[in-house]
């Protein structure tokens, strides 16, 4: 089983590395551990003895690109570095690495990085959440205009390393390497898109003591394996409510993905002529005739363990979630029941708490803006906050999707394509964490694992996508390479 990666903000990363050298390490011997990773990466990428600008900015990231064009030099590039500032401003291992060049260092203006095979961006690091200005801002914009292919030592200079944010002026990097762990800025928007390639250096620290934070994937979660002598309701029970004649596709579509992930048994309720739709289309899918007392009276079921209110629900979705929050069964909220909630989000928290049990919130960002309009920071920082808010494990959807559970733990989703923006893939995501969940997966793995199967799945099936794709027999071979 792969391990689970965990995640560096800025203020971790800088805890992690004050720990180390308190202890007694050599700061600058970790410094050129690190200039040799970025080194070897912009050696993979320039030609034999091509020419490499390397850009030093004025702290730790500027010692690093001074110690790879060390290292690169005696590998017999041809390499030239350009500072952003004299270096005799440089304090500490940065004036230290920046000594030990020979050569002339270049200051703005005197170099064309269009003169040049690969640019290596070692301007500003981890620290960095202003945009940038005047000359820095400038220099970017030129290795942007030039076309030369970038590698960027730890973030993407302009890139904020906790949001992925781009205050203005940013590098695209053709690849980046970092250290440690990659940071949640690499995996966010637009932070990833100004990545490129992301490769993460051991340079010795050790690994993170009880993180909280993780790039999504097999080492987080593990899903669950049906025992020899199960049978369909061991598999767990699972109930979806259907909402008007109208409008039953999505929850159609939560329904059969709860069956494809797992669920052995899985109903969908509601009024009847919307249940003579469904009936035409299902075969392995139940079918219960129910108002919203009647969903909560099936709900009251031993052989039931998780629900799913939201795709397609219509004009009952609060009635029916909240009959669903009071049965204190394994729940799902999603599209209508996210809506009808958002007049009054503390009533939705009250309820979600009523119940020691798992409860997971499926918004987009404008279902998010509409349910917790006072939140803001990054993608990160408004899920974490409406996760705790509300009790509820909260999936914020999007190609870069973020899974926060209330007691602080979250994991980024780095693996959807854009092939996923498509109508009725959202509605698919939230049956496969209803299904993982009637199987007794807690909240916060079960809308981890659905997320990375979603994924992988979008990836799998790409151009041509449409969301009934994803509940048919393409689910198999995806779902299997992940156990």
């Amino acid at each position: 089983m792969p391990l689970a990666e965990p995640l560096l903000c800025a203020a971790a990363m800088r805890a992690a590395e004050a720990e180390w050298f308190a202890a007694g390490h050599d700061s600058f011997a970790l410094m050129m551990v690190a200039a040799r990773a970025v080194a070897d990466r912009a050696a993979a990428m320039a030609p034999s003895g091509g020419r490499i600008l390397v850009l030093a900015g004025p702290g730790n990231n500027g010692g690093d690109g001074y110690g790879a064009a060390l290292l690169l030099e005696e590998e017999g590039f041809d390499v030239r570095v350009l500072a952003l500032v004299p270096r005799a401003e440089l304090k500490g291992d940065a004036q230290r690495a920046a000594g030990e060049w020979q050569r002339v260092v270049l200051h703005p203006g005197e170099a064309d990085p269009g003169d040049f095979d690969l640019v290596i961006d070692a301007l500003f690091g981890t620290g960095l959440t202003r945009p940038l200005e005047g000359v820095a801002a400038g220099l970017v914009e030129q290795v942007s205009r030039s076309g030369t292919p970038v590698l960027a030592v730890d973030m993407p200079s302009g890139i904020d390393s906790d949001s992925g944010e781009a205050h203005g002026a940013a590098i695209h990097a053709r690849a980046t390497v970092t250290f440690h762990t990659a940071k949640p800025g690499h995996l966010l928007l637009p932070g990833r898109l100004h990545t490129g390639a992301l490769s993460v250096a051991d340079i010795g620290l050790p690994a993170p003591e009880a993180p909280m934070l993780w790039v999504n994937g097999p080492g987080l979660w593990q899903l669950p394996r049906p025992a020899p002598d199960t049978h369909k309701y061991a598999r767990g029970g699972a109930i979806v409510w259907s909402g008007p004649v109208i409008g039953t596709g999505a929850s159609r579509l939560a329904a059969k993905a709860a069956l494809r992930v797992g669920a052995g048994a899985v109903t969908l309720a509601g009024p009847r002529d919307a249940l003579l739709v469904h009936a035409a289309q299902l075969s392995a899918v139940m079918l219960a005739e129910a108002d919203a007392q009647g969903f909560q009276r099936l709900l009251s079921g031993q052989k039931l363990r998780a629900a799913c209110v939201g795709p397609g629900a219509g004009p009952l979705a609060r009635c029916v979630a909240g009959a669903a929050l009071q049965s204190g069964k394994a729940l799902v909220l999603d599209a209508d029941a996210l809506g009808a909630f958002a007049d009054d989000p503390g009533h939705l928290a009250r309820l979600v708490r009523r119940h020691e049990r798992p409860v997971v919130l499926t918004p987009h960002e404008g279902e998010f803006a509409r349910l917790f309009p006072a939140l803001a920071g990054s993608k990160l920082e408004r899920a974490r906050a409406a996760a705790a808010q509300s009790g509820a494990t909260l999936v914020l959807k999007g190609s870069d999707g973020v899974i926060a559970a209330p007691d602080g733990r979250a994991a980024i989703n780095a693996n959807a394509p854009p092939w996923l923006a498509t109508a009725g893939s959202g509605d698919v995501l939230a049956g496969f964490i209803t299904g993982l969940l009637a199987q007794g997966m807690a909240g916060f793995e079960a809308a981890a694992a659905a997320c990375h199967l979603h994924g992988a799945l979008g990836a799998a099936l790409g151009a041509g996508l449409i969301a009934e794709d994803m509940v048919g027999p393409e689910v198999r071979p995806v779902l299997w390479a992940l156990f």
